[in-house]
């Protein structure tokens, strides 16, 4: 009777640790860079991904290389970022990428920076190569790179490292800081 009652109680304890892992991790979009270069984004600071055909961006001068422009989302002003151009890699236009459209995580977090004491909600679009998939991430897995591996222009944006049980090591970007490196145009 007692193996019985077990038996039972087995599968809904291992539903029951299913569920608080679950309710421990947080849910990160994996992203392409370039072929070779994957980072994560915290979903619960993105809205949605676009695709945005080639000449939508507006470009606009004086402004750093990695700022690709605005764009009419939704009737509002977005501002686009080359993701990968801002964190030292080579801008998106260089890229052996043959697309007519761009693919943008469109960011929406609240800068700290913004000059209110709580910080105001700013949202900012992210184009990126590829939008690959959903991760699911302890956020204390994730952990503080040594400082020699990483670049002086990843470093202000990088959250940290995860390793996934495979071995594989994605870099995990924090959406504020990226907010906050954009300029008061």
């Amino acid at each position: 009777m007692l193996d019985s009652i077990q038996s039972r109680l087995a599968p809904e304890a291992a539903a029951s640790e299913l569920a608080d892992r679950a309710q421990a991790s947080e849910q990160f979009l994996r992203c392409h860079l370039a072929p070779d270069a994957l980072v994560m984004l915290p979903v619960s600071q993105l809205t949605e991904v676009l695709k945005i055909p080639v000449g939508q961006i507006t470009p606009i001068p004086h402004l750093p290389a990695w700022v690709m422009g605005v764009y009419n989302w939704r009737g509002e002003i977005l501002w686009m970022v080359d993701l990968g151009h801002l964190l030292g890699m080579s801008p998106w236009h260089q890229q052996t990428v043959s697309t007519s459209s761009y693919t943008a995580a469109i960011l929406s977090a609240t800068d700290s920076s913004a000059g209110s004491a709580g910080g105001e909600r700013r949202t900012l679009g992210l184009v990126v190569t590829q939008v690959q998939d959903i991760e699911l991430c302890d956020p204390g897995q994730i952990q503080s790179p040594p400082p020699s591996a990483i670049t002086p222009e990843l470093a202000p944006f990088l959250q940290g490292y995860w390793l996934k049980a495979d071995g594989e090591m994605l870099a995990c970007l924090n959406g504020t800081a990226i907010l906050a490196a954009m300029p008061n145009a």
